[in-house]
């Protein structure tokens, strides 16, 4: 008999995980993406400006509308 909080898709999850880690099975990848961080003038603490690509950090540092700039891997 099982035990009910053993059961179900997470719990086959769980174990087909904890079996390629017993087989050296390399972790799964998560993708993800360069974010841009940083100030502004109308929110003067850090917080998410774009994407990078997207978002040119040299040219808003350059322009003065933002500062502190950070580049952040983030999960897509």
């Amino acid at each position: 008999m099982g035990k009910g909080y053993a059961e179900g898709p997470a719990a086959e999850e769980a174990e087909r995980r904890l079996d390629e880690l017993e087989a050296g099975a390399p972790p799964v990848r998560v993708p993800d993406r360069a974010a841009v961080y940083g100030s502004t003038p109308v929110t003067g603490e850090t917080h998410f400006l774009g994407w990078l690509g997207e978002v040119d950090p040299d040219a808003l540092f350059a322009s003065g509308d933002a500062w502190g700039l950070t580049i952040v891997r983030r999960p897509v």
